[in-house]
Formats: C-alpha cells, sequence, structure tokens
C-alpha cells in the first residue's frame, strides 16, 4: 500500500469514546483501571467487530494500562450499545457520533474520549489521557490518496483544492453529525501521519492477534 499510493490530503479527524454501562459501579478511567487491575478478566468489552477501531483502540488502552479485559466482538455498534445498556456487557469504545445520544440520554455512563483535546459534544468529558493514561490517543481520519507516480504538479494542485474544501464551513457542517471535524494539511504531513498511524496500530494488532472477520 505505502508504494502503491501517493497521499494528497487528510480530510477528516475523529475520535472515540469510553463508555460504561450503568449497571457498573464505574464512574471514571481510574475507577476502570483499578477494578480491571484487581478483578484481571472478569469485565467484559463490547465492540463493533474484529478489527474495528474500537477493537484495537481498545486493545491499545489494556497494553497501556496492563490490564486484561474481555473483548465481544458484534455485528455492528447499535448491537453492542444495546447489550451495554442491557448490562450484558460492562465497556465500550465507540464512534462519538453514535454512543454520545445515548450518553446524553444517562443510558450509559461517558468515562473519556479518545481523542488529543476534548470533544465539543461533550466538553466536560476528559480525554482518556487526562483522566489517567498519559499519552493514550486513538482517532479515526480519512483522507484522498491516488495511484503512485501521479506528478507532482498535479498532487500539489489536488491538495489546494481539497484544502479549500475541508477550509469551508459546509465541509463542516457536512462531517459534524458523523462526529468528525475538518483536518486539511499537505500530503507530506498526511504521508508521515499514514506511516505512523501503520507503526502504532500495527504493533498493536500484532500483539493483541486482532483479526478481522
Amino acid at each position: 500500500m505505502k508504494k502503491d499510493l501517493a497521499p494528497i490530503v487528510q480530510m477528516t479527524t475523529g475520535q472515540l469514546l469510553l463508555a460504561a454501562g450503568n449497571s457498573t459501579s464505574i464512574k471514571s478511567v481510574r475507577d476502570l483501571v483499578a477494578y480491571a487491575k484487581q478483578n484481571p478478566g472478569k469485565l467484559n468489552y463490547a465492540s463493533s467487530g474484529n478489527g474495528t477501531p474500537g477493537h484495537v483502540g481498545f486493545e491499545l488502552f489494556k497494553a497501556m494500562t496492563g490490564t486484561l479485559i474481555v473483548h465481544v466482538p458484534y455485528k455492528g455498534g447499535a448491537a453492542g450499545i444495546a447489550d451495554l445498556m442491557a448490562g450484558q456487557v460492562q465497556l465500550m469504545l465507540e464512534s462519538t457520533n453514535s454512543i454520545t445520544p445515548h450518553v446524553k440520554a444517562g443510558r450509559v455512563r461517558g468515562l473519556a474520549t479518545t481523542g488529543p483535546t476534548r470533544t465539543a459534544a461533550l466538553p466536560d468529558l476528559p480525554t482518556v489521557a487526562e483522566a489517567g493514561v498519559p499519552g493514550y490517543e486513538a482517532t479515526t481520519w480519512n483522507g484522498i490518496v491516488a495511484p503512485a507516480g501521479l506528478p507532482r504538479p498535479l498532487v500539489v494542485r489536488l491538495n489546494a483544492e481539497l484544502n479549500k474544501v475541508v477550509a469551508s464551513p459546509a465541509f463542516r457542517e457536512k462531517v459534524a453529525p458523523l462526529g468528525a471535524e475538518p483536518a486539511g494539511g499537505t500530503p507530506e504531513q498526511f504521508r508521515d501521519f499514514i506511516r505512523s498511524e501503520h507503526a502504532k496500530w500495527g504493533d498493536i494488532v500484532r500483539r493483541s492477534g486482532a483479526k478481522i472477520d
């Protein structure tokens, strides 16, 4: 992939939300880590499927906190959220756009978000790094790439035009309901970001044994 594609621009960035079921006594990330360390293997977390951001993001959390929490994959986020509300699983790491309404309605308990800064949708909710796991970050993103070998002048022109789109109010309005924010930047910045993400998540996938169904 790294040899076959030419990065043009990162279009959006987003984050996940770590939530606990109301049937638990877990009210913070520190509560979660403390309980998990005292009760290894007794907590379950739902994901929307094997290899999804919620799966590998939670595996990163486990690796950084030294905890043993059991993964329960679902076929989609809605089913996992339903079982979180019903108390069948205790935890979930899910996209902010799909789980935030349930947090605001009090159906599940929001613990933290996974980005470098707090989300505007839940400004009172800390990031995981703020809440007790320094350095933790798990973002979602998308961008535009082209076939490798695309002439440099065309790469530069596409990047400039797409950055105009990313900077427009209309684009921000379109992606906000998806829990995303505009990104933008140079092709080189996007290339370096892809490389860092590949290294970071490749290591977690290898260590956790995560596989796509």
